[in-house]
């Protein structure tokens, strides 16, 4: 059973950083894709980062420049490192992997539980 734990978020001054860390459980027999989307109050899941097998990540505009969202080569774990923060920037953040986990015969989003990011101005 494949399960997606988040840690790392927290409060911050506007300007300053946090590193988000998402650890998977279990085994998947393929990744499509691991990223990080967010949700603001009263505002739609929204893509932060995502990452592919082989390929490069890839960024909301709003983050550009600002965001790096990597994965440890052989573990299920991805992190998105959170530069310059914004107020704009508060919402609870979601670690997501699109995979076939094995013993499963198709691919589905796993999603982890959120971690909230507050940024102060």
């Amino acid at each position: 059973q494949v399960q997606l734990v988040e840690s790392g978020g927290g409060l911050v001054q506007a300007g300053g950083s946090l590193r988000l860390s998402c650890d998977a459980s279990g085994s998947f027999a393929g990744i499509l894709a691991m990223g990080w989307y967010r949700q603001a109050p009263g505002k739609q899941r929204e893509l932060v980062a995502g990452i592919t097998p082989g390929g490069g990540p890839n960024y909301a505009d709003s983050v550009k420049g600002r965001f790096t969202n990597s994965r440890d080569n052989g573990k299920n774990t991805v992190y998105l490192q959170m530069n310059s923060l914004k107020p704009e920037d508060t919402a609870v953040y979601y670690c997501n992997i699109k995979g076939r986990a094995v013993g499963r015969a198709v691919s589905m989003d796993y999603w982890g539980q959120g971690t909230q990011v507050t940024v102060s101005s």
